[in-house]
């Protein structure tokens, strides 16, 4: 029993961690999954780690705080660097709605509860599928368990670290740049239907543009995305190989290697 009250905080640790980790993650974080079922499979996955690795007993003291904040910031930190990456796909719908004019027509995202992009929130949906596809669920998981080798439990960093700052802000920075390019095939086609439509409406008085011109624009959309879906679905899985470097690159920053 000794035992095993001496273990008791290290367990702890995990589960912040853990715990954490799920908070911010793609996937596992959606509001519609019961806030039960997250804590079980925190705990769940938390008590296979602590049997899986190295044990040594962490005393109850003032530093057991800071320890407690280093590893809910760490988990924290690795599923904010996936969540970011994965919200490209979000990015890629609202840019292509915005130009085929679904802009105004906003769904509920259930992972945050805010508004998102129509179009986004369908592409976000395949990717999510794909990933489950792809057993990348799989490899987030693999994440958080290898951070130990990285950073350990008894590691103690230092939050004003500014390349940790600075590689998060080049994780946003990437985000967009994804998304452009995979918005960008769609995106410029639109741009060459409109300016058709500006011709036809210079050429033509007398058409309504307006009228024509939305629908016009929606159905040229929704080829382009049957066209492009294959290549879309591509670029998504380099978009999560991106995601598992981010990871990987940040955990590497924290734990000072």
């Amino acid at each position: 029993m000794d035992q095993v009250l001496s273990y008791f905080p290290l367990f702890l640790l995990i589960f912040a961690r853990v715990a954490a980790f799920f908070t911010t993650l793609p996937l596992f974080s959606y509001r519609t999954i019961p806030n039960v079922h997250k804590i079980g499979l925190s705990f769940f996955i938390s008590w296979l780690m602590f049997l899986g690795m190295k044990k040594e007993p962490i005393a109850l003291d003032e530093m057991y705080v800071l320890l407690v904040l280093k590893e809910v910031a760490v988990g924290l930190f690795i599923g904010l660097a996936a969540y970011m990456m994965m919200s490209a796909i979000q990015i890629v719908g609202g840019l292509i709605d915005f130009q085929m004019g679904f802009a105004i027509a906003n769904v509920i995202d259930p992972q945050t509860g805010a508004q998102s992009p129509l179009t986004g929130q369908y592409l976000y949906t395949f990717a999510l599928l794909l990933l489950l596809a792809l057993n990348g669920h799989h490899v987030l998981l693999d994440g958080v368990f290898y951070s130990y080798q990285w950073i350990p439990v008894q590691y103690t960093f230092a939050f004003d670290q500014g390349n940790v700052a600075e590689y998060i802000l080049k994780i946003f920075s990437e985000m967009f740049i994804i998304a452009f390019q995979m918005s960008a095939p769609i995106v410029g086609c639109l741009f060459l239907v409109d300016i058709a439509l500006g011709i036809v409406a210079r050429t033509v008085p007398q058409l309504n543009i307006f009228v024509v011109g939305l629908p016009v624009k929606i159905i040229v959309s929704f080829l382009l995305l049957m066209v492009t879906m294959t290549a879309l679905f591509v670029a998504a899985q380099h978009l999560f190989d991106a995601m598992f470097v981010a990871m990987r690159d940040l955990m590497k920053l924290v734990g000072g290697r």
